[in-house]
């Protein structure tokens, strides 16, 4: 676990045909911390497509990426997320589908999302003493891309504009693209993807995520939700 220069509370798929699928889209497995082979898909430049996602792996963000606090060890941090992920129940969802949001495709959740919203706001509180302050630069970064006056608020209370009342799951496929050549893509994964996607879905685990010198995130540690 050492070697890392930013942790985070993802939720990755668990191991089986939708995981594979996902990996070898972005072209990197999470998992195993390796590059996969891209799908050939007619008409498609999928590594194109996927170079911006593709560092952090197939994931849902839950707490967003945090370099660890002077003080803290990344020991001490897996055992805070072995106690807070036995301390919450499995979030079953009515299920997942392929979407547009903000520009680009992902998987999003159908249906009511309150108890995944509340374990994720879990999760960023849960676990802030962990958060190292961030620079100045990094920021000024964020708020260059626009941010309303609650996600400035947010942004400075728990390092990223996204949280709380702001969070909206969901495991990003691809870059930004133009709005025909993004629907046109949307059929095409949801071809591939939908066969993959249970309903209800359930997410019965987090992982510790880490990142590596040269930004490629890597699981750590895959805990089971048993509370």
């Amino acid at each position: 676990m050492e070697g890392f220069r930013r942790f985070a509370v993802y939720y990755l798929p668990e191991p089986g045909a939708l995981a594979d699928e996902l990996a070898s889209w972005l072209g990197w497995d999470i998992a195993t911390g390796q590059p996969v082979a891209h799908p050939v898909v007619d008409g498609w430049d999928v590594p194109a497509l996927t170079d911006t996602p593709r560092k952090y792996g197939a994931h849902g963000t839950i707490k967003p990426p945090f370099s660890l606090a002077e003080g803290y060890t990344v020991e001490e941090l897996d055992a805070a997320m072995g106690a807070l992920c036995a301390s919450v129940e499995p979030v079953a969802l009515n299920g997942l589908k392929v979407a547009r949001l903000g520009g680009f495709l992902a998987l999003v959740p159908k249906g009511d999302t309150n108890a995944l919203s509340l374990l994720a706001a879990a999760a960023v509180s849960g676990l802030d003493d962990f958060r190292g302050p961030q620079s100045q630069a990094q920021i000024d970064r964020r708020r260059a891309a626009g941010l309303t006056n609650r996600q400035d608020e947010l942004l400075e209370r728990w390092g990223y504009p996204y949280v709380m009342d702001e969070f909206r799951f969901h495991i990003t496929l691809t870059g930004k693209m133009d709005e025909a050549e993004g629907e046109a893509l949307r059929k095409v994964l949801k071809k591939r993807i939908k066969p993959l996607l249970t309903k209800p879905f359930v997410i019965e685990s987090l992982c510790l995520v880490g990142e590596d010198e040269v930004g490629m995130f890597h699981l750590i540690h895959r805990y089971a939700l048993t509370g």
